[in-house]
């Protein structure tokens, strides 16, 4: 029998009456934090309120898929490498947890400047999993519990509201003092194959039905937005003959800056490279009335950034191919992840279809792949803290927040995690600006930002990347990560004191000269470097780019031993100082217009001179500065001169009286 989504929603709504009118007992519980959802950005979010004290209960549809991995299962990526250093300079976790359980580690774009520089590791899927559980289970005050969050419970009118709890299917009322959501992509989910739609989450788990309508009664704005993930083809019917062996790096490179570089080094797995073809274009071409993307039946909006194959074949219908690559998922399964190829066309095409590449000739399918449409909300409706506008103590992270990607969600989970504690702390909340790290970037384009589909990091959207560097995360963030209390004491002293010798050593080779000797001249020839015609200073020779701090090593005599994470810290300063001091001053703009704050409760409309459309906008996302409002569609520099001028009147005014 086959059931509709609205006969299985009025079946639900019956059985909750049904146990409503019956008035039956139900569990009651107080917490200091709920966290609904175990993803990436729930497992952050909750660790971060246990590890700072507070009493937290994490809810997720099933233990089972806490920390899951429904796509590719990978770590890191371009910029997305930046976002994991950046939640471990913080005191979150997944930078730790993907060192206990990478298959495969390489650093990208090592052929380009370091600004571009990113770690990527392939995860066992598994162990990534169970680690971060076991991790969970061992944290003091986190309760783990498998139930469905059906209500967001609040007091307060309407625009005052104040969250106070959550409530289950079962009834069972869980009070508490702030409420992090970090649903993903269960929120009236349902997954498409075809003709064939399960109103699912990923992997088959159930969905979350319920939620969508208490946050809707509170007056909060959804969206639905639409993902997908590949086929999963068993291995043993792969013929990896005919594709491209990918390996990872000789030196594996940690994500976490406490993992010891020497305890990771291992044997990894391989992946491999193939690529699409004429005829499988023609098959999907063909095809195309099936697939609920073109057929009509998908009503949620796809990433723009990572397409299905049938996007990449109908928009780049000039390629001849489009790249395919082969993973693997983990050591204990012969599942391979089909990178590339995501796809919502029913099954029998996808056969077909994967048949065509070079390697798939005889390919098994394990798991078809699938399109999912879930609900999140407009993010617009947040402060750059995750706060609800409307309902305080209310937080929010992850694809729920409109963003797609494990390293986007767990940078979201953490940071609403920390100011859902500091909330219930009373103390101030943590705010990452877009000069201080890519998680300040990414927030601030969500929270400010016109978001119509799933929103996903790149390095292009970071404007001060030269200083945002994921070698640097740790002298960047480690600090606030400290005050917060989430970074250890120990931890903390050892950044101080590697700020210290990296300063001591960028004065001391400042002052260092080389000579035009036969030594000298010999290290440079041996580097195919132009030879010395007179004296010049080390650091003249450390900008060449053939020649870098450690290669100078010899005829540096004076040098003092350091460790590599300090020597590369000098290395990248002494090459790149002219474009770094730039930026410095770049962002020194910029702060003088983060720190002209804008009351909460301004109305625009009060201001002459704004053009309508200016005054829509501002009041739509109420700006917390004159920085944010500037980056606001839709509203222009004239419109930013306006509001600074009446800001200034305002002033005046105000000292007159």
């Amino acid at each position: 029998m086959r059931y509709s989504v609205n006969s299985v929603w009025e079946n639900n709504k019956r059985i909750k009456k049904w146990k409503e009118g019956r008035k039956m007992p139900c569990i009651v519980e107080n917490y200091d934090v709920c966290v609904v959802g175990a993803g990436h950005a729930g497992c952050e979010a909750a660790l971060a309120s246990a590890r700072l004290g507070l009493e937290t209960i994490l809810f997720t549809v099933s233990v089972d898929s806490i920390a899951m991995m429904p796509c590719n299962p990978n770590i890191g990526g371009s910029s997305k490498g930046h976002l994991v250093r950046e939640i471990d300079a913080l005191g979150g976790e997944m930078g730790k947890n993907i060192d206990k359980t990478f298959i495969q580690s390489k650093m990208l774009n090592k052929s380009k400047g370091p600004a571009v520089h990113s770690l990527r590791a392939q995860a066992d899927k598994a162990s990534y999993s169970m680690e971060m559980r076991k991790t969970l289970q061992a944290t003091e005050h986190l309760t783990i519990r498998q139930a469905e969050v059906s209500e967001i419970l609040t007091e307060g009118e309407e625009d005052t509201y104040k969250i106070c709890g959550v409530k289950t299917v079962s009834g069972a009322t869980y009070y508490s003092k702030s409420v992090v959501l970090c649903t993903g992509t269960y929120l009236r989910a349902r997954c498409l194959t075809g003709e064939m739609v399960t109103h699912t989450g990923p992997n088959g788990l159930s969905a979350a039905n319920y939620l969508t309508d208490s946050l809707k009664a509170h007056g909060i704005e959804m969206f639905r937005f639409k993902t997908g993930t590949p086929a999963r083809m068993d291995k043993k019917s792969i013929d990896f003959s005919k594709m491209v062996e990918q390996f990872g790096d000789e030196k594996i490179v940690p994500f976490s800056f406490t993992t010891n570089p020497e305890d990771i080094q291992k044997e990894q797995v391989s992946c491999w490279l193939t690529y699409t073809n004429e005829k499988t274009h023609e098959i999907i071409r063909k095809n195309l009335d099936r697939s609920p993307i073109y057929a009509g039946v998908i009503e949620g909006t796809g990433p723009r950034y990572c397409p299905s194959i049938e996007d990449k074949v109908v928009k780049f219908a000039d390629k001849n191919k489009h790249q395919v690559f082969i993973e693997p998922e983990g050591i204990n399964t012969n599942e391979m992840y089909v990178g590339g190829m995501s796809s919502s066309l029913p099954e029998d095409v996808q056969y077909q279809m994967y048949r065509t590449v070079p390697g798939l000739e005889h390919a098994k399918i394990v798991r078809n792949a699938y399109a999912i449409e879930y609900d999140c909300i407009n993010p617009n409706q947040l402060y750059p803290t995750l706060e609800f506008k409307k309902i305080k103590g209310l937080f929010s992270g992850g694809q729920f927040n409109g963003s797609s990607g494990y390293e986007e969600a767990a940078s979201q989970g953490l940071i609403a995690g920390i100011n859902a504690s500091m909330y219930v702390k009373g103390k101030e909340p943590l705010v990452l600006d877009r000069s201080e790290a890519y998680i300040g970037v990414l927030i601030d384009d969500l929270v400010t930002k016109e978001n119509h589909e799933p929103y996903r990091m790149m390095t292009s959207r970071a404007e001060y990347r030269l200083l945002l560097r994921q070698d640097n995360a740790d002298l960047r963030l480690t600090k606030k990560g400290y005050e917060v209390g989430l970074i250890p004491e120990d931890r903390y002293q050892w950044v101080l004191k590697k700020e210290a010798l990296i300063e001591q050593e960028m004065k001391r080779i400042s002052k260092v000269m080389i000579g035009a000797n036969q030594k000298v001249q010999s290290l440079l020839e041996s580097y195919g470097s132009i030879p010395l015609n007179t004296g010049t200073s080390l650091v003249e020779m450390i900008r060449r780019p053939e020649l870098s701090y450690d290669i100078l090593a010899p005829i540096d005599p004076e040098r003092p031993e350091l460790p590599d994470e300090v020597r590369e810290q000098v290395n990248i300063n002494v090459k790149y100082e002219g474009y770094i001091n730039r930026q410095i001053k770049q962002v020194a703009q910029f702060k003088k217009l983060e720190k002209k704050k804008l009351p909460e409760d301004f109305n625009y409309e009060d201001i002459h001179g704004l053009r309508k459309e200016a005054i829509q906008k501002l009041n739509l996302v109420k700006p917390v500065s004159i920085g944010q409002a500037s980056r606001i569609s839709g509203v222009s520099p004239a419109d930013i001169s306006v509001i600074l001028v009446y800001l200034e009147q305002l002033k005046y005014q105000n000292t007159k009286k």
